[in-house]
């Protein structure tokens, strides 16, 4: 499995939001985590994702216990691994797209030449390679999403996970982007945990995870 979790728990104050969850996830599985609002998804996600702390529990994403990695190895091990695809794609908005795209790669530490090189690569394969220069504020919003998949993609990262990331879409960009998860995953077997309200999303899923008061129940 590349991402496993045990026992996950979580509360904020005196709100018990996960109480117990095990989870396993599989290299080139596209899982779809579905619930009402306030099932916990989000935390989950966010927790698995190593973007927030449990309070109790175990993950392991490529046989790394995350609990044992310092806040410096973490920060490291999520730009080498881990990709995020959140529903207001969250791009810098004085930066181009290519620019945005390119911000991973530089934390990493690679050059200027060698990001822009795979920046422009992955533009490409998206299908917005006219649009490198543009600033967010230019693009539409399914162009936008792109340009968040691309920064993803950037440093060719194990997993990705995403937080309703057609929620802000509209049915045409819906559907390119969903199939656009799929094309990725035939390219690049690449792995996605997708928090979604979206039903044909979560139908076209391999597994389909449902969360309900912070359990998981189907």
């Amino acid at each position: 499995m590349i991402l496993t979790t045990t026992q996950i728990h979580k509360s904020f104050g005196d709100v018990q939001v996960l109480k117990g969850i095990d989870i396993a996830i599989a290299e080139g599985e596209v899982v779809s985590i579905v619930g009402k609002s306030g099932a916990g998804k989000t935390t989950l996600l966010h927790i698995a994702g190593t973007l927030l702390k449990a309070d109790s529990g175990d993950i392991s994403i490529l046989n790394t216990e995350i609990s044992k990695l310092k806040e410096k190895q973490l920060a490291r091990f999520r730009n080498e691994h881990i990709g995020f695809v959140f529903q207001f794609h969250q791009l810098l908005p004085e930066f181009t797209a290519l620019e945005n795209v390119c911000i991973p790669s530089l934390i990493q530490g690679k050059s200027m030449s060698e990001s822009h090189k795979r920046a422009k690569e992955l533009l490409d394969f998206l299908g917005i390679s006219h649009r490198i220069e543009h600033k967010p504020a230019q693009l539409s919003g399914g162009e936008q999403q792109r340009v968040a998949v691309a920064r993803a993609l950037m440093n060719k990262p194990s997993i990705i996970f995403a937080d309703e990331p057609s929620g802000n879409l509209d049915s045409k960009h819906k559907t390119e982007l969903h199939e656009l998860f799929f094309t990725l995953r035939k390219e690049f077997n690449q792995t996605f945990i997708i928090v979604t309200h979206d039903s044909t999303l979560a139908q076209l899923s391999d597994r389909t995870i449902t969360m309900e008061d912070g359990n998981i129940i189907g």
